[in-house]
């Protein structure tokens, strides 16, 4: 089945010269949003080096004049974060592609957990997210992992492997992952070479450490991934601004790690 005008439209907005820079501000739903106090702020000031955000049904609501003009990837799911006796926490779809269309998305984004215990659950509500996203015409972008967030050591090359191809299955336009642990260049390209659509990597957690970050993206690309999705290790820097701009140089204009680097230091226009 070929996608017809509005996808297009759509996946434009991400996609430039097939490469794109997502920062996804969706994280109030799952933990504390040290950096996300002024989202409009922030949409603003990063809007020069993003092709999109991911955001909630409120951001996308109370912050929709500041993200006209961009992406917007609609979060249909939320996080219930893991406590003392809960033994329930992951995540749980709660907006339909209607809801999405409703404060203008360009895309969904739901998480897509393998190795999980309520995997039936999940597959079947990323299995209905696809099949309503048909008619609207909106790419689905399919966050998957091996159940867990911040588990790197659960980020194998074969859980990945798996939880890319199990999610491009599914029916994903795109699929959201993080770079494997310890993984070689070789090893993710192989993933990617196998994963039917395209592939953007995901940051995780602030690391703290610019030449880490970039070097994960530079490997990232050159294995042949199609963007990044990297949030808190953007609005969660001491130059938000700064380091947006380097990463939006390393996946729209090929920049090295060491260029990055340079550029993040140098004034902003």
């Amino acid at each position: 089945m070929e996608n017809g005008d509005q996808f297009q439209i759509n996946w434009d907005k991400f996609f430039k010269n097939g490469k794109t820079v997502i920062l996804p501000i969706d994280h109030g739903t799952a933990i504390p949003v040290k950096g996300l106090e002024s989202p409009d702020e922030l949409i603003n000031a990063v809007n020069p080096y993003v092709n999109g955000f991911v955001v909630n049904f409120g951001l996308a609501r109370t912050c929709s004049d500041s993200l006209k003009g961009k992406g917007i990837c609609f979060r249909t799911d939320i996080y219930k974060p893991p406590h003392e006796g809960n033994n329930d926490h992951g995540s749980y779809r709660v907006f339909t592609a209607e809801d999405g269309l409703s404060v203008g998305a360009n895309a969904v984004m739901n998480m897509c957990y393998t190795n999980h215990p309520k995997e039936k659950t999940i597959y079947r509500e990323c299995a209905g997210l696809v099949s309503e996203c048909i008619d609207s015409e909106l790419p689905v972008i399919l966050e998957s992992l091996p159940f867990g967030i911040g588990r790197p050591n659960d980020y194998t090359v074969d859980n990945i492997s798996f939880a890319v191809r199990c999610a491009a299955e599914i029916g994903a336009d795109v699929v959201k992952t993080a770079f494997p642990t310890s993984a070689s260049i070789d090893d993710f390209r192989q993933i990617i070479d196998s994963s039917l659509v395209p592939v953007i990597v995901l940051g995780g957690a602030s690391m703290g450490d610019d030449q880490a970050l970039f070097s994960m993206v530079r490997d990232s690309l050159d294995a042949g991934a199609s963007g990044i999705a990297i949030g808190r290790n953007v609005w969660q820097h001491e130059k938000p601004v700064s380091i947006a701009r380097s990463l939006s140089s390393m996946v729209h204009d090929d920049a090295s790690v060491s260029s990055a680097m340079k550029l993040l230091n140098e004034p902003l226009s």
